[in-house]
């Protein structure tokens, strides 16, 4: 099998000497290409941390990420960015969609900053759309949307670029209301 992503012993710290807390301590594991993969873990245990620092968001303090066996964790300015536009998918724990864009728009902005055709968008939109089954919601902005709407628009976002790998920040959370 193919490794698409290996951990090799990652840290991370957050704070000052006096203040110092350690989000992660000393982790490592491989995915194979094809492998779903879940972290579990109580509150305030890492998780989002481990996501946030594989997916670039947020830099390791020692140790290594190598993502299709490129060290992503030397990786700076344009180099980096061209990783996340062409590498990687991530869809957030609040899905991070844009309010001033409809769910099309939405979409399409992964594929307007790889500068692909207005075009072969239109075409990619609405395939992963029908996929999805939010082929009918396109032309709604998030707030007008469901919560599982607005988590297939942010998945469809993540993945209509045809990353190497992607990141799901708790995605089957479940959406709980509180009646006062």
């Amino acid at each position: 099998m193919e490794r698409i992503l290996e951990v090799q012993n990652i840290e991370k710290y957050y704070g000052s000497k006096s203040n110092l807390t350690k989000a992660i301590d000393n982790i490592s594991f491989n995915v194979e290409k094809g492998e779903f993969v879940g972290i579990m873990g109580a509150s305030g245990s890492g998780k989002t941390t481990l996501l946030n620092c594989i997916s670039t968001i947020d830099k390791v303090t020692c140790g290594h990420i190598i993502v299709n066996n490129q060290d992503i964790t030397k990786l700076k300015g344009n180099k980096l960015n061209k990783f996340r536009r062409e590498q990687l998918g991530f869809i957030f724990q609040d899905f991070n969609l844009l309010d001033t864009l409809t769910c099309y728009e939405n979409i399409a902005l992964a594929l307007t900053i790889q500068k692909i055709g207005a075009k072969e968008i239109d075409i990619r939109v609405k395939e992963i759309a029908e996929k999805l089954g939010i082929k009918d919601i396109l032309d709604k902005y998030p707030y007008q949307i469901s919560g599982g709407q607005k988590q297939r628009v942010a998945s469809s976002r993540a993945i209509i670029t045809n990353p190497k790998l992607v990141l799901a920040d708790e995605p089957t959370r479940k959406f709980r209301f509180q009646i006062c």
